[in-house]
């Protein structure tokens, strides 16, 4: 018995020492990622990290929770290969761009002026991830002057629920993971690695059967997007004010948007984006709806198809 309970502490010891080697090289790396590729700018609003690629007309990229710079520029790089100037931008509290003390939605809308003015850009379309829809809308009602399309992607959104139900949903299993492996890197990198059709489920919000039946380079894509979310500790103070903003939406006066509008959402989004997108959609004038029935809340499946109607929608003869 002794030496069996000897061997078994000697093979969870190698164990542990094997487990910590590759954690220390998969985090090493994602520190490098961030590292690399954006800028800082003083701005009135504060310091604002961003990263610019390509050339054309301007779209400025806003992402969602757990995201970044490299999350924006993850999502929108083909509409930089495709002819347009893609900004992509770290919001309050994510990576370098410090929590400001006003981090509601209608600040980080002026915040996205204030890097506009940074950049020397009198106009731009606004690109709004998830929980970057509430400042994009923002910056489309606060300084519509400045906002010449606005696309909203799988959108944290309000519509009107009985009893005043939060708008969007919770996953199974969402907010213990946000109390847990979302506070620190080593338990998120663990949780990918020994459950990631879990978190795939969870902190993504999509079916991991969707994703079982897309091609490899799709299913590689979704991979990608749960590792980018690591290193999390620079994310931390950013998804707990995102949590508080997505979570008490007051509805905005979608009505007064002038702006070229595109709304896209899927039905089977464990967020539930898809009823509050649809009503956001009907509210702002002349705006389009795309809805698909599956891919969960990145779209799995239906990645490209999405972004080639945004480049679409984007190069249409839009005012400049």
């Amino acid at each position: 018995m002794r030496s069996l309970l000897r061997a078994a502490l000697a093979f969870a010891a190698v164990a542990v020492a094997v487990a910590y080697v590759v954690y220390r090289r998969d985090i090493d790396r994602s520190f490098e990622r961030i590292s690399t590729g954006s800028q800082i700018v003083q701005t009135p609003c504060g310091p604002i990290e961003y990263a610019s690629a390509g050339e054309g007309d301007p779209v400025l990229v806003v992402h969602g929770a757990g995201g970044g710079f490299d999350q924006g520029m993850d999502i929108a790089k083909g509409l930089a290969a495709g002819g347009m100037r893609v900004i992509a931008m770290s919001r309050s509290g994510y990576l370098r761009t410090p929590l400001a003390a006003d981090a509601s939605a209608a600040a980080q809308a002026d915040a996205h002026a204030c890097l506009l003015d940074a950049l020397g850009l009198k106009r731009a379309a606004i690109l709004g991830v998830s929980a970057g829809a509430p400042s994009s809308m923002q910056f489309a009602l606060r300084h519509p002057e400045r906002c010449s399309a606005l696309v909203l992607l799988v959108p944290a959104a309000y519509v009107p629920r009985a009893g005043g139900a939060p708008s969007l949903k919770t996953p199974p299993w969402t907010e213990i993971l946000f109390d847990t492996a979302l506070r620190s890197d080593f338990l998120f990198w663990a949780a990918i690695r020994l459950a990631p059709r879990a978190m795939i489920g969870s902190i993504l919000a999509t079916p991991p059967e969707v994703v079982d039946k897309v091609d490899a380079d799709e299913q590689a894509r979704v991979a990608q997007v749960l590792d980018h979310i690591l290193p999390v500790s620079p994310r931390r103070t950013g998804l707990v004010n995102d949590a508080a903003v997505v979570t008490t939406l007051p509805r905005y006066e979608l009505e007064r948007i002038q702006a070229p509008t595109l709304v896209i959402s899927v039905a089977d989004d464990r967020f539930g984006t898809f009823e509050p997108a649809r009503y956001t959609a009907e509210h702002i004038p002349g705006a389009r709806f795309v809805g698909y029935p599956t891919g969960g809340h990145i779209l799995a499946g239906h990645n490209k198809e999405a972004l080639a109607d945004i480049a679409g929608f984007l190069k249409s003869g839009l005012p400049r």
